[in-house]
């Protein structure tokens, strides 16, 4: 067998292999252990059932790891998963779509209780279930490394929410980043989550979209957020959210002084949980990225948040995409910004409404003011497709012509924009950069096709790979 070719697929779980539950949190790994050191002479486990060939293994990872990774696997009965004994000595292993199952998620536990490698680990869409669950919480209490877990779409159900809730109450883990979207949560797994989470401090982002949560979530999740003091990112979106959750969420976000990112598109806020939205961003001065897109939010509802834009001076990125906006309502969120001279608003998504030549002429005005703004929208009536060619004139041949002529690099026009001197910069600070500079004029279109170039993802431009293009 090639020593490149994957193994046979995962088996199913196999429940009379299955060994019992046990009370110790150490239960989830000695009895491997043990068998490890029972059978350390032996030169690994190669029975014909597992297809197990693997070149060099020392070379790639620790005996002990692997041995223990192998006895496991043979203690609960199932097949080893070769592409986690090949990057067992990673930092980032993605065991998404593997078929696991809560057998197979406890021998990878079992595993993980020693590995100092692994810091992000991948499980969705494994039918972990609430076994698998209490198995990597197990593991958690031991492993101090592990720090970015993703259990999305598992089926966890409210055990597995009672499971999580127990350990998020502990407060002792490493874990700083955790991903529980679409495990069939309702309003009474909300509340054990809330409940824990209003006194834990250590998670910082949490992602519970595609759930179930209600308004009575909604309630939860407000009272969570007045107490909490550690999370900087959390995703709701896709959940059923209404006015009476709105509001109760926004009670809580007004007490709040950590969280930078909220998501809650795909809900059913409506112009009255605009308005509490609105009071929010008159008083919250912690929130950076907020997204509301698909809450049925219309022109009344975007006069509202276009109060609080008016006092703010923390948000950067406003997503209004698929409300049933129009150019009235675009018209009084930018002109918000106009007014607020401190504001640090970079990004307004509303690129479902079509706005008219005179809308991009008082954008032209506000981002003279403020040059940081980018405003996405659909389209300009009565545009010719020849005058947006125009607009999109490939800005980086533009500046490649300019580099050419003045015989310097592409990576030098741009770290000569940079105060800094460096080779990254924040999207606001290089679009406001872009737009000021006078060596190479662009247009916001032509600059924001620039960022989609040179944007990492993560609110910042890297122009270093271009350094070695020569002049």
């Amino acid at each position: 067998m090639d020593n490149e070719e994957p193994l046979e697929p995962e088996t199913e779980d196999e429940p009379k292999t299955e060994p019992a539950a046990q009370d110790s949190d150490k239960a989830l790994y000695c009895e491997a252990e043990a068998s490890v050191a029972a059978e350390k002479e032996k030169s690994g486990w190669e029975s014909s059932e597992t297809d197990l060939e693997i070149e060099d293994t020392e070379k790639l990872f620790t005996t002990g790891q692997r041995e223990l990774y192998l006895e496991a696997c043979k203690l609960v009965g199932v097949v080893p998963v070769s592409y986690f004994i090949r990057n067992m000595e990673e930092s980032y292993v993605n065991l998404n779509h593997h078929g696991l199952g809560p057998t197979g998620t406890r021998a990878i536990a079992i595993a993980l209780v020693s590995n100092t490698s692994i810091v992000t680990l991948e499980l969705a869409d494994n039918h972990i279930t609430e076994e698998g669950a209490l198995s990597l919480v197990e593991m958690l209490q031991e492993n101090s490394f592990l720090q970015d877990l993703n259990i999305s779409d598992n089926e966890l159900g409210f055990k597995g929410a009672s499971t999580i809730s127990e350990f998020l109450q502990r407060n002792t883990s490493s874990l700083l980043n955790l991903q529980l979207s679409g495990n069939n949560f309702r309003d009474e797994s909300a509340e054990l989550l809330c409940q824990a989470l209003s006194a834990n401090y250590r998670i910082k982002m949490l992602d519970l979209s595609h759930n179930e949560f209600s308004d009575k979530g909604g309630e939860h999740v407000g009272q969570m957020l007045a107490l909490n003091i550690g999370l900087q990112s959390l995703d709701l979106s896709w959940n059923h959210f209404h006015i009476r959750g709105a509001v109760a969420l926004c009670n809580g976000l007004r007490a709040n002084v950590t969280l930078q990112k909220l998501d809650l598109s795909m809900n059913g806020f409506g112009n009255e949980g605009a308005t509490a939205l609105g009071e929010v961003l008159r008083l919250n001065n912690s929130l950076v990225y907020l997204d509301v897109s698909s809450n049925d939010i219309s022109n009344e509802g975007a006069a509202k948040i276009s109060k609080g834009l008016e006092i703010n001076e923390s948000l950067k990125v406003l997503r209004l995409y698929l409300n049933p906006l129009s150019m009235d309502g675009a018209m009084s969120l930018i002109l918000s910004i106009k007014r607020n001279t401190k504001s640090k608003m970079e990004e307004i998504d509303i690129s479902n409404v079509l706005v008219s030549e005179q809308f991009t002429k008082t954008l032209d005005g506000v981002c003279a003011i403020h040059p940081q703004l980018d405003v996405t929208y659909k389209a300009v009536q009565g545009f010719s497709a020849k005058k947006m060619a125009l607009l999109w004139t490939n800005p980086m041949k533009l500046i490649q012509s300019y580099a050419d002529q003045h015989q310097i690099t592409v990576a030098d026009f741009f770290k000569s924009l940079n105060p800094k001197g460096t080779m990254t910069m924040s999207v606001g600070d290089f679009r406001k950069a872009m737009i000021q500079q006078d060596k190479v004029p662009m247009s916001r279109y032509q600059v924001r096709e620039l960022i989609k170039k040179l944007d990492e993802k993560t609110g910042m431009v890297n122009f270093s790979f271009l350094k070695k293009v020569k002049p």
